[in-house]
């Protein structure tokens, strides 16, 4: 079973392109919607949350986690790895390499939230591969909280939008960047805001690339398809299941949405 977690429904984004490229795998998905959005929270906090997220996912019986949240993946990724070595976990890392390597005008846009652009791997990532590259970046407030509500293309969301792209559209900006598992559900409207000369890098296939291989490496490919979709939520499992059904948009549908509660920092 391959587990997935974020901070709300913004890693359904990464569950998709899973799906596509492993449609025989079974898959347990937690949102902790009680607490989205993870990306103005304080480093610390999301780490624990990610570490309770994580046993949660293990005792349900998964053998490879995916922090399908930028702003996790900053917090914990690293630490996740050290606390439970034996765990393959595939993480978000912000699409700077791909964007700076194909960028005509030299001038890339990054869409992600604080916590992503405070972590250590983001300006790692910028260090090591966007030299001589113009990076801007926006933080994109109150767009995370707009897709939650199921509002991808309303005047709210297009104003949030329309705020963060035109400083950088008039700035040259070529390549924008999704670095918020959140943001993809928007692409359609981010595209429409920036006309068809701008391209929108959305890393969820390769993080499903990435998912495989790991999978391949540990020869777990090789399981009998059970292809089901397990959900958890730490908030109204029925509002989760909704806004599910409409984002995932008829690649996979939940088999069962059951809600979870918080005890302090103890997931049960």
């Amino acid at each position: 079973m391959i587990g997935i977690f974020d901070s709300g429904v913004g890693g359904l984004s990464v569950l998709r392109a899973v799906r596509e490229r492993l449609p025989g795998h079974p898959i347990l998905y937690l949102g902790d919607r009680i607490h989205v959005p993870y990306g103005p929270r304080p480093l610390s906090e999301v780490r624990a949350f990610s570490e309770a997220i994580t046993l949660k996912l293990l005792a349900r019986g998964a053998v490879l986690i995916v922090v399908a949240c930028n702003a996790a993946s900053a917090a914990a990724l690293h630490h996740l790895r050290a606390r439970y070595p034996v765990i393959p976990f595939v993480g978000m890392e912000p699409a700077v390499k791909p964007a700076a390597e194909t960028t005509r005008s030299g001038v890339v846009g990054v869409l992600a939230t604080p916590a992503t652009f405070q972590g250590a791997l983001y300006a790692s990532v910028v260090e090591r591969f966007a030299s001589g590259v113009t990076v801007l970046q926006d933080t994109c407030p109150g767009l995370v909280e707009r897709i939650e509500a199921g509002d991808l293309d309303g005047p709210q969301t297009r104003a949030i939008l329309e705020l963060a792209l035109a400083p950088m559209l008039a700035r040259g900006m070529d390549t924008v960047v999704m670095g918020c598992t959140h943001y993809p559900f928007v692409i359609p409207l981010i595209q429409q805001i920036c006309g068809p000369g701008v391209r929108v890098i959305d890393p969820a296939p390769a993080v499903a690339c990435q998912v495989e291989r790991v999978l391949e490496a540990r020869g777990l490919l090789s399981i009998p398809p059970q292809p089901y979709l397990r959900c958890m939520t730490s908030a109204n499992p029925e509002s989760f299941a909704q806004l599910a059904n409409r984002m995932l948009n008829g690649c996979c549908q939940p088999d069962s949405v059951e809600i979870v509660r918080w005890r302090g920092i103890i997931l049960e």
